[in-house]
């Protein structure tokens, strides 16, 4: 599989600036009542230092009063919005409300002049955002002189960056989905763990043109094949060339979370609310997950003046941009919550902000409770007044609110970097690459290299709500380890059910690099043969565990190939590793009374 189709699927996912399906309506009459409805604009607007940037504007044709402008910057290319599939798409409700629509390509991108940097430090992105609207008010006829700016994954960090030093007619932003720390939790690592296929593919879709690098090819169906060949990163970069990318070479240099990520990040420059601001987020997002959650978490704590937001639901990433989203692979949520999103959230919300239309009286968050697949209003987030309780791991592979009280010792296993635990089912061929958080864990379940820790099945219903990590008591014969830890309904086994009985549905996940067990800036050797504290973020949910279910937790140490095999030998840097270096051995995950490996969480009354 070449990269130009893995960029389009990025690309396709990411862009709440792009067009979006239109269904049976053919492209052509998308493009007539685009016409018909707008007058578009092309301009090269200047940047402080002379870079011209690419713009497209869309101005209503019917309008008598004067309509703020929505923009939306991207790097992934504005022409295909001149075909008019936004306006029936991602951005129906908001065309129907009346505005001005303004989208650009950053630097380096599309028709915009410059070099593309991944993520630029600093504030380039906000100067430019800033350049751009002081020309958008003074140039367009009949604005109202107030802005607000969106868009969804890189877009959303754009969008995070116009509130840092916002232009004064900035009135509201949203950014959605932001791959706001790529380091922490976003699109390149998690924890510490090395994102290689999404660090390979689309670093490669998105900078192979910079340096002339050609295409990557992937010559097997299945990825778990094609990236088995190579044990080691620096087996991969050679077999591809790889270190010839701007990003691979940030990788390699920068392994650890040091001052370049941070800089990178877009918490280091959005620490307040400086404008209305709605993070949007969704709880099965295979890309940023992580980015809304910490973003709001950083600026909420300065938010005096009420004007910081939150939305997370049931969706993959961008899927809330989708009209009549409701489901992901086999699940469904019981409705279009991503209509109801758009429609009672986004739109109105704009409205008032920008048009000072409506009462303004809008909740501090709106979030999605799956299982009972309701929307649910908070006036905190995480919401006051939940209970904080544990899940114990337990002998037998009992999962349990009630603590160890005698020594259970120790369930153990054998993590083998040669033969790792896929990620999802193969084949992997990137056709379920938005799907691949809920599919059955079955696939994985019983065998020897996962462990797994299962309640009783359920008398009543547990409600889960806001914060979830996972702290292990482990210990390994080696000196480094990776810990994936998952929380899973376990639906009932009931054949009425279909393929859906005895479903394991991933609720909340994540990957922690061990090395890190002390701090992310400075990675140390795991001492062997050592009961060690680990501590994995599992980001947050809300959840109803249904009466008739049971609740699940499995652990195992690779998840591949989405991350990198951990050589499970301390080694500088991973991107160093040989081949010699990676080694079989056995983890230990403790349950006693001294040493009570648990998922700590909180929960609502049922």
């Amino acid at each position: 599989m070449r990269v130009a189709s893995i960029v389009r699927r990025f690309a396709a996912v990411a862009l709440v600036t792009a067009a979006m399906p239109l269904g049976a309506q053919a492209p052509s009459a998308a493009k007539l009542q685009l016409d018909s409805l707008y007058d578009m604009r092309e301009e090269m607007i200047a940047a402080r230092d002379g870079v011209q940037l690419h713009t497209l504007i869309f101005t209503p044709k019917a309008h008598t009063a004067p309509l703020p402008v929505l923009m939306a910057r991207t790097p992934y290319g504005i022409n295909g919005n001149k075909g008019g599939g936004f306006l029936l798409g991602s951005h129906r409700e908001l065309a129907a409300d009346g505005y001005i629509f303004a989208f650009q390509d950053i630097r380096g991108t599309g028709g915009s002049q410059g070099r593309f940097v991944m993520n630029a430090p600093g504030l380039i992105e906000a100067t430019d955002t800033y350049d751009s609207i002081d020309w958008l008010v003074k140039n367009i006829a009949g604005n109202n002189g107030k802005v607000g700016v969106f868009g969804v994954s890189y877009p959303g960090w754009l969008a995070g960056m116009a509130g840092v030093t916002p232009h004064p007619a900035v009135k509201a932003i949203s950014p959605q989905a932001p791959m706001t720390d790529t380091w922490l939790g976003d699109d390149f690592f998690h924890q510490g763990a090395f994102r290689q296929t999404f660090g390979l593919e689309y670093a490669w879709a998105m900078e192979s043109a910079l340096v002339k690098a050609g295409p990557l090819v992937i010559d097997r169906y299945d990825r778990y094949d094609w990236y088995l060949q190579y044990l080691s990163l620096g087996d991969l970069e050679r077999a591809t060339g790889a270190g010839k990318i701007p990003s691979w070479q940030d990788f390699r240099t920068h392994p650890a979370y040091d001052a370049y990520w941070k800089s990178k990040a877009m918490t280091t420059w959005l620490t307040e609310p400086t404008v209305p601001t709605l993070m949007v987020g969704g709880f099965w997002d295979q890309e940023d997950l992580y980015g809304p959650i910490k973003a709001y978490q950083v600026i909420e704590p300065k938010d005096t003046k009420k004007q910081s937001f939150f939305v997370d639901g049931p969706w993959y990433h961008g899927e809330w941009s989708r009209p009549g989203a409701d489901s992901i692979g086999n699940i469904s949520f019981g409705g279009s919550a991503a209509d109801w999103y758009r429609a009672n959230v986004q739109a109105p919300w704009f409205k008032y902000y920008l048009k000072g239309e409506g009462k303004g009286a809008f909740p501090e968050a709106w979030v999605f409770e799956s299982g009972a697949n309701t929307w649910r209003t908070f006036d905190a987030w995480p919401p006051k007044g939940a209970t904080p309780r544990a899940l114990y791991l337990r002998a037998g592979g009992l999962l349990s609110f009630d603590a160890p009280t005698t020594d259970e010792g120790a369930d153990d296993y054998v993590s083998d970097p040669r033969h790792p635990v896929p990620y999802m089912p193969r084949p992997i061929d990137g056709s379920r690459w938005r799907q691949w958080m809920t599919e059955d864990q079955r696939f994985v379940h019983n065998r020897p290299d996962v462990l797994a820790w299962e309640t009783p099945v359920l008398t009543e219903d547990v409600v889960i709500a806001g914060n979830i990590a996972a702290k292990l008591l482990a210990s390994t014969t080696g000196t480094d380890a990776d810990w994936v830890v998952k929380l899973i309904d376990v639906y009932p086994d009931d054949a009425a059910l279909n393929r859906m009985a005895g479903y394991q549905l991933m609720v909340a996940s994540d990957i922690l690099r061990g090395r890190y067990y002390k701090s992310f800036e400075a990675p140390q050797a795991i001492p062997a043969n050592t009961v060690t504290p680990f501590t994995v973020d599992l980001h947050q949910q809300l959840y109803r565990f249904k009466k008739g279910h049971r609740i699940m937790v499995q652990v195992q140490s690779s998840w591949f190939p989405l991350y990198d095999r951990n050589p499970q030998t301390f080694v500088a840097s991973l991107f160093e590793a040989k081949n010699s270096d990676f080694k079989a051995q056995t983890h230990r995950v403790w349950h006693t009374p001294t040493w009570p490996s648990r998922i700590e969480l909180t929960t609502l009354a049922p």
